[in-house]
């Protein structure tokens, strides 16, 4: 923790009374909602009604909140079979507001939200701000993206719910959103962890100590980061960096939030989301504090009900701490999907990034790129350079990163160190797998 971010937005109080509730009442109002949820899917989704009676199982068999392992996962390949529509569980003219996926990799997961659905959606919003030290009178910067995407409208609605005076700065325009933090000196700022590397980089070429600014909370999302990334944009920035967590299939920002005072984990809102983990494998459900796939049920969504969705984030539930009422996750270590098996050895993204991190001369903006040359697969870190990084630091990165990584991990990989601003980048995100492999005819 940055000395000049001690004790910044520590003056923490409870958003809402849920935030207070024992143990036992958590549990006994989980269970009501859960078992209205379920009828709720039941009754109003055919593929929920189809997907139950295949498994045998109907609502009134939810007696304990262990009987939710009896039903069945939820995929996005189910949401993108249903498109557009085909997954609401109230009439269209219901529905007040449309989000969806990019639909990069096939048909976007579209969901919906009632009158009702965007209140619950704000408050939980609220009450991460809340946890992540915002108040009521706060000027709130959003850099997330706004549109279908769900974090810039999510965020920003939330803020309001709050209290606070928003800045719908959305994504892009650098330099434009640097002259408005400096001149609406905001408090807190929300955006992705590396579009905010990306506004640091900014604030250094222009020749502003990014220490100076007014901002005191950064609350990140949309992608999974380090403690190794939240070191360096505390010290750089000298503020407070939190974790917000949230997928529109389930509702958009807001389902956990790392709470300022101890940043520990995210509390996840189980009044609104129940949480499992499981196996990624078997399905397993797993006990509190083994690592796996993080699963979520909906409990107050009318829309579109959830019911045990398949996040592929992988990580593990713990005791909650600031908000003892709510249990935590871990910080996301990685997905399901983004693992990537090079000549027999597992490695994550996120394991690259800490030695990326740790590489002088070389920005925390990296892609990985995977080709087959004959019969085996290469991987390529591509990663980008600092602005004042010379020919000499940038081959010293090249060895280091490439040394890093036969270390730690135990694969040899190629290294390329590019020029700052060359990755490709959407909605503030830098994709970080490219697979340039042939495909496998069918």
């Amino acid at each position: 923790m940055p000395e000049a971010a001690t004790g910044r937005a520590t003056d923490s109080t409870a958003f809402d009374d849920a935030e207070v509730l024992s143990p036992e009442a958590l549990r006994d109002l989980q269970l009501t909602r859960l078992r209205a949820s379920l009828r709720h899917a039941y009754d109003h989704v055919p593929f929920y009604r189809a997907a139950f009676d295949r498994a045998g199982v109907r609502p009134e068999d939810c007696r304990t909140l262990g009987d939710l392992a009896r039903f069945p996962f939820t995929v996005k390949d189910d949401l993108r079979a249903q498109y557009p529509f085909g997954m609401f569980a109230v009439p269209k003219e219901e529905v007040r507001r449309l989000h969806a996926s990019s639909g990069t990799t096939g048909r976007p997961t579209v969901v919906g939200y009632t009158e009702r659905d965007l209140a619950h959606w704000a408050d939980v919003v609220a009450r991460s701000i809340s946890a992540a030290g915002g108040r009521p009178g706060h000027t709130i910067h959003i850099a997330y993206g706004y549109g279908l995407f769900t974090g810039g409208l999510g965020a920003h609605y939330g803020a309001e719910r709050l209290g606070c005076t928003v800045v719908p700065a959305s994504g892009g325009m650098t330099g434009r959103q640097v002259q408005i933090i400096q001149d609406f000196r905001p408090e807190i700022i929300m955006v992705t962890p590396s579009y905010m590397l990306t506004l640091l980089d900014e604030f250094e070429r222009r020749g502003i100590d990014p220490r100076s600014t007014s901002l005191k909370v950064g609350i990140f999302g949309a992608e999974p980061w380090t403690e190794q990334m939240r070191r360096e944009i505390e010290e750089r920035f000298a503020i407070d960096a939190v974790d917000i967590y949230g997928l529109s299939e389930v509702m958009g920002p807001g389902v956990a939030q790392e709470c300022v005072e101890t940043k520990d984990g995210l509390h996840i809102w189980e009044d609104h989301f129940y949480p499992e983990v499981v196996d990624p494998v078997t399905g397993e459900v797993l006990p509190d504090g083994e690592h796996g796939e993080l699963v979520f049920t909906s409990l107050t969504k009318e829309a579109m009900p959830v019911v045990r969705y398949r996040t592929r984030d992988l990580t593990r539930l713990l005791p909650g701490t600031a908000r003892p009422a709510f249990r935590r996750m871990e910080k996301i270590t990685g997905r399901c999907d983004d693992m990537i098996i090079l000549r027999g050895v597992n490695l994550f993204p996120a394991q690259i990034e800490e030695i990326v991190l740790r590489t002088p001369g070389v920005a925390p903006h990296f892609q990985l790129r995977l080709t087959r040359e004959g019969r085996m697969d290469h991987l390529t870190v591509r990663a980008e350079a600092r602005p004042d990084a010379g020919p000499e630091a940038r081959a010293a990165a090249v060895g280091l990163i490439a040394r890093g990584v036969k270390e730690g991990i135990g694969v040899s990989v190629a290294v390329e160190i590019v020029d700052p601003e060359t990755l490709e980048r959407s909605v503030g995100k830098i994709k970080r797998i490219v697979d340039a492999r042939p495909r496998d005819p069918a």
